[in-house]
Parts: C-alpha cells; sequence; structure tokens
C-alpha cells in the first residue's frame, strides 16, 4: 500500500496542518512532572487523613454513584477529589502527546516518552482500583505508590528529553567531556540506592500508623522501629554516595551534574531532618505528608543527575529532530 493510501489518524491528519515549536513541548512535559508529584502528593493526603476508603467502590464512588454522596462526608470528597486529578493528568499527558507529535521536525524520542506516560497512567488508575477492591491492602497500597513513582520518573525522562530539543543542534559540535569511569558508577549507584530507599519507605508506612482509613485496616507484620532503621540508613547511603559523585565530578565541562548533585544533596538532608522529625513527634500527619513530598522530589533529583551527567559527557545521543523513525510511533 502507497504511502498516499495509509489510514491517517487524528494526530497524523494534524501534524499535516498544523506545527508546534519545542517550546510547547517542553511546557507540556513539565507540567506532566508537576502533575506527577501532585498525584503522589494527594495519594498521600488521602491516606494520612483516613479517607482511602472515603469511595467504597471503584471505578464508581459508590453502588451506581459516580460522585460521592452528602453521607459520606469529608473522606468521600477527598478520595473523589484524587480521582479527578487523575483525570487532570490524563488530560496532561495527553497534551504532551499532541505537542510532541506536532512538532515541526518532531524528536522520536520525546514521543515515546509522552506515550509510555500513558500507559503509565492507565497502569496506575487499574492499581488503584484494586487498591479499593482489596480494602487497603498495604501490599498493594504500597505497589500504588510504586506505579505512581514510575509515572514520575517516565515524566521527568521525558522531560529531559523535551528540554534536549532547543541544544540538539548546538551542542552537536566539538568533543564531549569525559568524567572518570567512578562518576558514570556512582549516578547508577545513586538511583539503585534511591530506589531501594523508596521500597523501604512502602515498608515503613505498610507497618506504621497510618493505614489510609478508619477502619481495621490490617498492616505489613514488620517491626516500625528496625524497617525505620534500615530507611534511615539508606537515606544516609543516598547522601554519602551523592557527596563522593559531587567531590569526584570534574569542574570543567560538568557544571549542570554539579550544580545539580548540590541541589539534590540539600534535598536529601532536609528530608533526612524531616524524617527524623516526624519520627520523634508521633508521625502528625502534615509531617509525614511533607516526606512524602521530599521522597518524589529526590527521585527527582536523583534522575535529574542521572541525566544530566550523561547528557553532558556525551553518552547518551540528545533526541535527533528527524522523522526517520517515526514508523515504529503510535500516531
Amino acid at each position: 500500500m502507497t504511502d498516499s493510501r495509509r489510514m491517517r489518524t487524528p494526530l497524523s491528519w494534524a501534524a499535516a496542518h498544523h506545527s508546534l515549536e519545542p517550546p510547547s513541548v517542553r511546557r507540556a512535559s513539565l507540567a506532566s512532572v508537576v502533575a506527577s508529584v501532585a498525584i503522589i502528593v494527594t495519594g498521600g493526603i488521602v491516606r494520612i487523613t483516613g479517607s482511602g476508603l472515603g469511595c467504597p467502590e471503584w471505578p464508581a464512588c459508590a453502588d451506581e454513584t459516580l460522585a460521592p454522596t452528602a453521607t459520606m462526608g469529608l473522606h468521600g470528597v477527598i478520595e473523589f477529589g484524587n480521582r479527578l486529578l487523575t483525570g487532570v493528568l490524563c488530560a496532561v499527558v495527553g497534551w504532551v502527546i499532541v505537542t510532541a507529535r506536532l512538532q515541526r521536525t518532531p524528536a522520536p524520542s520525546v514521543l515515546r516518552g509522552a506515550w509510555a506516560q500513558f500507559w503509565v497512567v492507565v497502569l496506575n488508575a487499574v492499581v488503584g482500583g484494586v487498591t479499593v477492591w482489596m480494602r487497603l491492602d498495604p501490599y498493594v497500597v504500597a505497589a500504588h505508590f510504586i506505579a505512581a513513582m514510575l509515572l514520575l520518573t517516565t515524566a521527568v525522562i521525558t522531560w529531559d528529553r523535551a528540554r534536549s530539543l532547543r541544544t540538539s543542534s548546538a551542542t552537536s559540535s566539538g568533543q564531549p567531556a569525559a568524567p572518570p569511569p567512578f562518576c558514570r558508577a556512582a549516578s547508577v549507584t545513586l538511583l539503585a540506592v534511591n530506589a531501594v530507599l523508596i521500597l523501604a519507605g512502602t515498608l515503613v508506612t505498610g507497618s506504621g500508623p497510618h493505614p489510609g482509613d478508619s477502619s481495621d485496616v490490617p498492616r505489613m507484620p514488620f517491626d516500625w522501629t528496625l524497617v525505620t532503621g534500615v530507611h534511615g540508613v539508606l537515606g544516609a547511603a543516598v547522601l554519602a554516595v551523592g557527596g563522593c559523585l559531587l567531590f569526584a565530578l570534574p569542574k570543567d565541562g560538568f557544571a549542570g551534574t554539579r550544580r545539580k548533585a548540590a541541589l539534590l544533596l540539600a534535598a536529601v538532608l532536609a528530608q533526612g531532618a524531616l524524617g527524623l522529625v516526624q519520627s520523634l513527634t508521633g508521625l502528625p500527619a502534615l509531617a509525614v505528608g511533607l516526606h512524602l513530598l521530599g521522597a518524589a522530589l529526590v527521585w527527582v533529583g536523583a534522575l535529574q543527575v542521572h541525566l544530566t551527567l550523561h547528557a553532558e559527557s556525551g553518552r547518551l545521543p540528545r533526541p535527533s529532530c528527524s522523522t526517520t523513525d517515526s514508523s515504529v510511533i503510535p500516531t
């Protein structure tokens, strides 16, 4: 079949008649990062306010009722608000897909990242529904949080690729800087330890005093003091690895990585101090919510350090403004 007879989708038709510039997809991808952080924080608000079963059914809030009723009270409003934010997130991800597809010279890697976000949003919604059906089983709640962090990961990577569009042609000449092998290994280790830190955090949450609802929700059978101590040690390990990376980075050619590594260390220190305060004060809801926000920001920082290091060293190619491999991209 010739190209002229190929079936056209709405996006391919729009791309043939309209075009956008890189700033549009950069704005959209940044919005998806903000929305991904927001869905993590609001999910935490649902848990710490005991509103996890404010809407006792899914996808409807209750039997044959999409929205909460007056009898469900504030808990129903909070849980339903979190579900509405998922709809906003879907709209933002759709915005990323459209702006990436309508680029005057589309970057295939950005478009692939946008579609990856879409499928992770679907995954997150399904896991959220299972969480309600399983009556806030702590292991399913942990899986729901991990799915949200996976969404944040895809959003940050897509944002990084979109930002690279503005400098891809300007940085194509010259020899890239070569960081010491230790720095490349340290950036990978930083991500790995941070990922384990996040997993340990789900154990702290699952065995802690905020089950997500006022009913008799089961908790994970772990000693809370022990898993909290392990969580703290892993946080110190992230700080140590990040400090070693910053110390080992050359000053020439890696200004961006050094700046982001310094910001990451500051965020980890603040997060550690907040974690200590909440442990000593009986886990007040506000401190728990701020700690959850800090966890998301620290993960974003670790991803940014890793991505910036590889971009500045030239080990990861920047997105090329071409359509040579657009045949493998959904349109």
